[in-house]
């Protein structure tokens, strides 16, 4: 049964900036409201906001480290030298390993490699096997995407090698930064970037635009790439403003007219709806199938599979043969199906250990561990731990010898900060404020386990560990017009910065008979219904309730409830309806 939630209704925005946006737009005045709620508040903000320009982006040069980066490349390029791109194996990471590799292609550099460490035997980051197999394989210059930030010892040994490191990375990094050629972050203390939340794949492309700007290579011939990007932002959850709206703005358009083989391959397994991809339809859907190929392990024998790891993702998204590339996206979509099951398992394990043990259920926070567990799902497990427990959460394992896992946050908490606390038990760590990865030797748990419950203890607002809604303002059915619907659909892409409004309606009561009311989903999980309201019958409204059953009878017995909801389209065999998705339900008992 869910959580009972908070809702937190913002204040609205001050009336003359909405007025005067809501004229000069040609919006509903509501709308207006959540532009100047979100920051956009003069009349230049809302037409920018409204009409993203690639012509917007910020000058790559700007980025500390960017002229020796493309000075290195060209260098490569000009003498024929292997180049290896690197990343990590997530979707990120692949993305990006995807998006150079084929720009370097596409420039004519045929002595190209791609690398993906495996999660089980390397795990994340710049390896001594990458290394050492760079410099088997001749390599002279390495591009490390989505990781190496803190690679120090690592880019140290490379040298002594003979092999170069240009590092692209978004990740926050340590005091000392690696002696590369070049350290493309733009969270680093000594730069000056004006936007320091892009993905890794996004610093990946923002080397990429440099160099063609260096060699008036017009930006048309490099838009094309933005088809991987927008995959990489959405799925890595970076905020959706900046340069991250505009990038995503015009990298979904890609994706939905022209997706490159490797994408289009996925968006066919998806049976996604052609021209309508959204960003929800990316972390998802297509996400989560590139990502599997990294979490999932292929038996090591048969001799038709492919290769394990992140790998199996790059040369899907690099591949340019049709067959091959649907041959690929069904075998990556296996890897999803084989994940689905074992995640669900070892969550299913997880929660019977917590609440078999009362003391776990008294923390504010949730550090677990079964060295049975397999390494490439413990982040999934802990998302899904924090939706029924909505607290800090660790998930552990055992993998070559070291203990290893995924941390994730709630809204609110800065997991980095909690993990960074406990820096002296851990072999590694890194990640953000709202996720984190990390390894320590197996007899530090229980220290790494204590030293973790004590700070989260000392340090979270218990108010936080409520769950929220944050509503941005109250509607009536008769307001959701087609017309207010189409402006609506004008603030996308929406994710995190910029997130899909949430409206609440009072007094909504079912608009039909008590059947009409339905239970449906493979376990009868999710309430299906068409709402009215008393002060206006006229109008009704589709509407979905995920994980919401409780509700049933009391919605069909006719009484009213008071709802919460984003407005979204649902499209099914062609045609195309307005529909609520509501995210909670309150009893309305006035």
């Amino acid at each position: 049964m869910p959580m009972d939630k908070r809702w937190e209704v913002k204040a609205e925005g001050n009336q003359r900036k909405v007025e005067r946006i809501a004229s000069s737009q040609h919006i509903a005045p509501v709308l207006a409201n959540l532009l100047v709620q979100r920051g956009i508040d003069t009349v230049e903000k809302a037409r920018k906001f409204f009409n993203p320009s690639l012509g917007d982006l910020h000058n790559p040069f700007l980025m500390k480290d960017m002229d020796a980066a493309v000075r290195r490349v060209e260098e490569a390029v000009e003498r024929g030298e292997r180049i290896m791109v690197y990343g990590d194996y997530d979707v990120d990471g692949t993305t990006a390993v995807a998006l150079v590799y084929k720009f370097l292609r596409q420039i004519g550099h045929k002595d190209l490699l791609f690398y993906i460490p495996d999660r089980y035997i390397e795990g994340y980051g710049i390896s001594h096997r990458g290394v050492d197999y760079a410099a088997s394989k001749g390599v002279k210059l390495v591009i490390a995407l989505d990781c190496g930030i803190k690679a120090v010892e690592k880019v140290d040994y490379a040298k002594e090698k003979g092999v170069d490191f240009i590092i692209c990375d978004h990740h926050l990094p340590a005091e000392e930064i690696p002696r590369a050629v070049a350290v493309l972050d733009p969270k680093r203390t000594d730069c000056t970037y004006p936007f320091d939340e892009l993905s890794g794949c996004g610093v990946g492309f923002k080397l990429v635009q440099a160099y063609a700007e260096r060699h008036s290579i017009p930006f048309a011939e490099i838009e094309h790439l933005l088809d991987l990007l927008v995959v990489s932002i959405a799925s890595d959850i970076v905020p959706l403003v900046d340069e991250n709206r505009i990038l995503a703005h015009y990298g979904l358009q890609h994706l939905n007219a022209s997706p490159s083989r490797g994408l289009q391959s996925i968006i066919e397994i998806c049976r996604l709806d052609h021209q309508n991809i959204t960003i929800d339809d990316i972390v998802f859907k297509i996400g989560p199938r590139i990502n599997a190929a990294g979490r999932m392990r292929v038996d090591e024998n048969d001799q038709n599979a492919l290769p394990s790891g992140g790998y199996a993702a790059v040369k899907l998204l690099v591949e340019s043969d049709e067959e091959m590339a649907k041959k690929i996206g069904r075998e990556i979509d296996g890897f999803n199906t084989d994940r689905k099951s074992i995640d669900r398992n070892v969550t299913q394990e997880a929660h019977d250990y917590i609440e078999s043990h009362p003391e776990l259920k008294q923390r504010k926070s949730t550090v677990i561990y079964n060295p049975k567990w397999m390494k490439g799902i413990v982040g999934i497990v802990a998302s899904r731990l924090i939706e029924t427990y909505y607290r800090p959460t660790v998930v552990l394992t055992m993998s070559n010898g070291f203990v290893t896992g995924s941390a994730r946050s709630i809204p609110g908490f800065d997991l980095y900060q909690a993990v960074e606390s406990c820096s002296d038990l851990l072999e590694n760590f890194g990640g953000h404020m709202y996720a984190a990865g990390l390894t320590m030797r197996p007899e530090n748990v229980e220290a790494f386990t204590q030293r973790f419950n004590d700070f989260v203890e000392a340090n979270i607002d218990p108010d936080i560990l409520v769950p929220q809604v944050e509503i941005d303002l109250a509607l009536d059915f008769a307001d959701i017009t087609k017309s207010f619907h189409n402006d609506l659909n004008r603030f996308q892409p929406f994710g995190p910065g910029n997130a899909s409004p949430v409206f609440v309606t009072y007094a909504a009561i079912n608009a039909g008979e008590p059947r009409d009311v339905k239970l449906v989903g493979p376990e009868r999980e999710h309430l299906r219904m068409d709402l009215t309201q008393a002060s206006n019958p006229n109008v009704s409204i589709q509407t979905i309730a995920f994980q919401q059953p409780s509700h049933f009878e009391w919605i069909r017995g006719g009484k009213p409830i008071d709802i919460c909801y984003q407005i979204v389209e649902n499209h099914y065999r062609g045609s195309v309806t307005t529909q609520l998705r509501i995210k909670d339900i309150k009893r309305n008992l006035k």
